[in-house]
């Protein structure tokens, strides 16, 4: 027997679908918040359980809340997916076909890569190269910018990738459309687009993947083949700071609603 979706349910599911994707600490001081106003019993450990609850009643309406981890610093995060649809035609509601053309070869471009991004140079040399409708680069230069806003792509220094939401929305599509060349972590398991590459043995990693695992060691080496592991490791403390200021947004949950 399914357990019993209670408003304290309800009121954490309303609040993600506000942000489409919540920061683990944030979902957890959401969770706490939510059965503490609607005084239900809390247990600090129990958020997949209750998160398991809300997934059971949403079946039916084929959506689902996923677990899966920032590629930019390895913490965890929680999204609201559709599971409805497959591949891009998600998105299809949304955008214009020269604009799901246009995201089209973005992921082309970032996928293909050797670090998991795209410059906004190359992406906007196939804007009036599109076969459905050409555009012109500020037009796209504002696509680009709605795709950022809505969390398919991630946008740092010019460079562009895949947002951590679309990686867990998109992932097996990826996997299919994108076989020999789209890879799964080593460590987590879950696909990986910002990557470290064995030389020897083609494994791949998650760059915090790749900082958590070799933390200890003097001398890396591939946990697969155990060759030597020449890429620079990431430090996980530095990966950890640089968005700590991310932090105090969880704090303004409290007054949701």
């Amino acid at each position: 027997m399914a357990a019993q979706m209670t408003d304290s349910h309800r009121r954490f599911l309303q609040v993600l679908m506000s942000h489409g994707i919540m920061e683990g600490s944030e979902a957890r001081k959401l969770h706490r918040h939510c059965c503490e106003i609607h005084k239900v019993y809390y247990a600090h450990d129990k958020l997949d359980d209750f998160i398991n609850t809300i997934n059971i009643h949403l079946q039916p309406l084929f959506m689902q809340i996923r677990k899966g981890m920032s590629e930019d610093d390895g913490r965890v995060r929680y999204a609201l997916v559709n599971l409805a649809e497959t591949e891009i035609t998600k998105m299809a509601s949304d955008y214009t076909e020269n604009e799901l053309e246009l995201f089209r070869k973005t992921m082309d471009l970032i996928i293909l890569s050797e670090n998991g991004f795209a410059s906004s140079t190359e992406i906007l040399n196939f804007a009036d190269q599109l076969k459905t409708k050409k555009m012109k680069k500020k037009e796209a230069e504002q696509v680009l910018k709605l795709f950022v806003e809505d969390k398919w792509l991630s946008e740092r220094n010019g460079e562009y990738t895949l947002h951590t939401r679309c990686i867990m929305e998109m992932e097996q599509y990826i996997l299919s459309s994108y076989q020999g060349v789209a890879r799964k972590c080593n460590i987590c398991h879950s696909l990986a687009i910002q990557s470290q590459v064995c030389e020897t043995c083609g494994i791949g990693m998650h760059l915090p993947c790749v900082g958590k695992y070799f933390k200890a060691q003097t001398e890396p080496h591939c946990p697969h083949c155990n060759d030597f592991w020449p890429h620079e490791i990431p430090e996980v403390s530095r990966m950890d700071s640089q968005l700590s200021s991310k932090r105090e947004r969880g704090k303004e949950l409290h007054s949701q609603r």
